[in-house]
């Protein structure tokens, strides 16, 4: 029996999520919502989605799970509401903006026995799987820094750019390279710090973020820009060696481990299908089925990152005002 899954939100990832849904046999796309009619309407003739929806009670009844691709200030709201109903949630990232908000969601869903996942779609990826176990297989070492960036120019006139409550380069881009550092060194860093550059407006347009684990004596970086570019790349420092997923590192097709003897290098590639979407909703189903989690964004992984955004808007607001 297929999952009959809605989707929330219109936009760009919305659009490229119904692009890639079809390579999932066990799913139905069976709703797309939004509060203005015109756009669920534009949205489903678009992707061949039979019934466009305005009416929440409507929506709920159409549905067994559901894809959240709002935007990002109202991912709580929608998600909370979609648990309370007992639907399965697949929420975009970052999927919350407060870390106490994200402990409260995965109560709910625990309590309730049913799937919330952060959508982080390099996270289920094959090739960031294969990069994860290479990584803790013994090649490179002890794993004692990471870095990871993720930047693009992108036009003043789009919503990431104009929001000055949920927008910038961290809450757009970020995530992906913070996930990285948790899933790597873990999520008991010790200190954070951010580094930030702001356009006229005051949003970051550039920003580093610096986990340490001073007791561990390990670091990471994660950098994320949407009017500064610089090299999109996956390094991870180890005692023995390192290892480099060139950009984009997040679409991960290809990475190497490479060794003091500068001869020597180990090389792997990996198929990345579409948008690269289909992989977490096929996550998503199968844990909705009760198959083992593999591969996954934790509960624990997707609180840390709540944090680490309450943490960055909480130092921006002054900025923003």
């Amino acid at each position: 029996m297929n999952v009959r899954l809605g989707i929330i939100g219109t936009g760009r990832i919305a659009g490229r999520f119904a692009a890639d849904g079809w390579q999932n046999s066990d799913v139905e796309i069976t709703a797309v919502y939004n509060p203005r009619a015109e756009s669920a309407e534009r949205f489903a003739a678009e992707h061949g989605i039979s019934s466009p929806v305005n009416k929440w009670e409507v929506f709920l009844e159409q549905v067994d799970a559901a894809y959240v691709a709002a935007p990002s200030g109202t991912h709580g709201d929608y998600v909370r509401k979609l648990l309370e109903a007992g639907k399965h949630v697949l929420c975009e990232k970052p999927m919350v903006l407060k870390e106490e908000e994200a402990r409260e969601l995965f109560a709910i869903a625990g309590k309730k026995g049913i799937v919330l996942m952060e959508a982080i779609k390099t996270a289920y990826c094959p090739g960031f799987r294969a990069l994860l176990e290479t990584a803790g297989d013994g090649r490179i070492g002890e794993v004692r820094d990471v870095e990871a960036a993720f930047t693009r120019l992108t036009a003043r006139n789009l919503r990431e750019m104009t929001d000055k409550e949920c927008g910038g380069s961290l809450t757009e881009l970020g995530t992906y390279g913070c996930f990285a550092v948790l899933k790597l060194l873990g999520c008991d860093y010790e200190k954070i710090s951010f580094s930030v550059q702001r356009n006229e407006e005051k949003l970051d347009i550039f920003t580093k973020v610096l986990f340490e684990y001073p007791g561990r004596g390990i670091a990471g970086t994660a950098k994320a820009g949407l009017g500064v570019k610089t090299e999109g790349e996956l390094i991870i420092s180890g005692t023995k060696g390192y290892l480099i997923a060139r950009a984009p590192w997040w679409l991960t097709k290809h990475f190497e481990v490479r060794y003091e003897d500068a001869e020597k290098r180990d090389v792997y590639d990996y198929p990345f299908e579409g948008n690269g979407l289909q992989y977490e909703l096929r996550t998503f189903v199968e844990r909705i089925k009760g198959m083992p989690e593999k591969g996954q964004v934790t509960p624990g992984e997707s609180i840390a990152l709540a944090g680490i955004m309450e943490q960055f808007l909480n130092n921006e607001r002054k900025y923003r005002k």
